[in-house]
């Protein structure tokens, strides 16, 4: 954000202990990850619908200024949440001895960092305000301070989930933060709220996670002790993970505040949005690899064949599923948002089609990243940060000009480099040649490029779906990405019939096991 660990009541997983991962063997490494993916899949599912009607109704609620105050308020908490809550955790997951004490070290030095950052985020929230131009926003940076400790709360117990393969978290934890969350957000807006709206709907789903988390981990900070020593051999593993995090997050800041300075409130508002519909598929590949690939590739990175073997396989999957939704966002993505949130989102729109390579950026970067976390090569994730700030924010002050089309061209620019860079530094810790990671991309590619060739003259001088009723609008959208499936899978099929071959093998498995109620 784990081997059991000794004194731990017994763990929450669908049938007893999972089994522990030092000793795991190869048929019960997969039937777990087989079972982890489709149960993180299922959780994600329920999450990523969740955050769709929520945007939808906040949308129509709440304007894109008063969006835009809120992330604007906020533009310095995931900065902070990544020196309060990630690198020691993942330190945590890939710890293969002397866990309890670990844990213990982990929780205690999590929270006084994450108390240490509340302060930090109060005392600069005047300067947040004075940036922007607004008390409002600085306000609301103040309100937000808080958050950096509640979080670190949730840092031992989702590690340890974590690394037990104790996937019900992806299906508990999640949806209950992001029904928290929208429920108490879309309440408050329609008492008419505002901004704070989303500040009460951020503390209740931050309470929820506390709660569900520390429940369904069983473990309690009293059963190790604290060691300096384990403090700094975990902290080996973790600084080259907190300097790629933290400049990952502050080249993010730096972006939100040029997109709130040199456009506007509304702008960063209509952005928000944009960025948060164009990360959906993002998102989910990056769940899914955190949460299950990291884990697998640690245990089996000593095995160079089986390690070789995941990471290709992953990697086309993942792939398959990002190019496609890549082009499809290009093609239909701002019709479909301005039909579903109103004519004033429109610049959502523009920013959700020109963000669309976030996607294949993300996809590129989390298969390599959780590779190289895996071996034990974290350090080599500092190139891929290093690719991202040299191409991020000059892109970004490059294309400005042309507004938010600008700013996610150059977001989208940034994480395509990103994703390459990172495959580029990945091959040697898996031992695959540039031309086998092609084989996996290629077809997709060429695939997802002529599905998008017959859609999007479609949707652009035919259909105007954004200029139809909701109903019709809606309907259009639809119809245009069920072709968009046919044709792509359709392409697939003639350039790369094992591919097609393996995508047809697994949606029968899922739909007998469906029909026939197997588990």
């Amino acid at each position: 954000m784990d081997s059991s660990t000794p004194g731990r009541a017994p763990e929450c997983g669908d049938s007893g202990s999972a089994p522990s991962p030092g000793t795991t063997s190869v048929g019960t490494l997969s039937s777990i990850l087989r079972r982890g993916a489709a149960m993180a899949a299922a959780g994600l599912l329920i999450v990523q619908g969740v955050t769709f009607v929520q945007t939808l109704v906040l949308a129509r609620l709440l304007s894109p200024e008063i969006v835009g105050v809120f992330a604007a308020g906020t533009v310095m908490t995931t900065f902070l949440v990544v020196v309060t809550h990630g690198t020691l955790a993942q330190a945590l997951v890939q710890r293969e001895h002397d866990v309890e004490n670990a844990a213990t070290t982990v929780f205690w030095v999590t929270l006084g960092t994450g108390i240490l950052m509340s302060l930090v985020m109060l005392a600069v929230s005047p300067l947040i305000g004075r940036v922007f131009s607004s008390q409002a926003v600085g306000t609301v940076a103040a309100a937000m301070s808080g958050s950096m400790f509640l979080i670190a709360i949730t840092c031992v117990p989702d590690a340890l989930m974590q690394r037990r393969f104790q996937f019900k978290r992806r299906i508990i934890v999640d949806p209950a933060v992001g029904l928290t969350f929208a429920a108490g957000s879309i309440v408050f807006a329609a008492l008419g709220y505002g901004v704070w709206s989303l500040v009460i709907g951020s503390y209740a789903s931050m309470l929820v996670w506390i709660v569900a988390s520390w429940w369904l981990s069983r473990w309690h900070p009293f059963g190790g002790r604290f060691s300096f020593r384990i403090w700094r051999e975990m902290a080996v593993f973790s600084f080259p993970l907190l300097l790629d995090g933290a400049a990952a997050r502050a080249q993010e800041v730096v972006e939100l505040t040029i997109i709130g300075r040199g456009l506007s409130e509304a702008a960063l508002g209509n952005y928000r949005y944009g960025r948060r519909i164009a990360l959906l598929p993002g998102m989910a590949i990056v769940q899914v690899c955190s949460y299950v690939l990291f884990p697998a590739f640690s245990r089996i990175s000593s095995d160079s064949r089986r390690f070789k073997d995941a990471f290709l396989r992953a990697l086309s999957w993942i792939w398959r599923v990002a190019m496609p939704a890549g082009a499809l966002m290009v093609a239909v993505g701002e019709p479909a948002v301005v039909v579903l949130l109103g004519e004033p989102w429109r610049g959502a729109g523009v920013a959700v089609a020109s963000m669309a390579g976030i996607g294949l950026g993300v996809a590129m970067n989390s298969v390599s990243a959780e590779a190289m976390k895996g071996a034990g090569r974290s350090s080599r994730m500092n190139w891929m940060t290093a690719a991202g700030l040299l191409t991020g924010v000059p892109l970004l002050l490059l294309l400005l000009p042309l507004g938010l089309a600008g700013v996610g061209l150059a977001v989208s620019g940034a994480a395509i480099v990103v994703g390459i860079t990172g495959l580029g530094l990945a091959r040697s810790v898996i031992g695959a040649s540039g031309g086998e990671i092609a084989r996996v991309m290629v077809p997709s590619v060429i695939a997802s490029l002529a599905a998008f060739a017959m859609i999007a003259p479609l949707e652009r001088y035919v259909v105007h779906s954004d200029q139809r009723s909701i109903a019709v609008g809606l309907a259009a959208i639809a119809l245009e990405c069920v072709a968009f499936l046919i044709a792509y899978l359709l392409s697939l099929r003639l350039i790369a019939p094992s591919a097609f071959a393996e995508i047809r093998a697994a949606v029968h498995t899922i739909a007998g096991r469906v029909v026939g109620g197997e588990r």
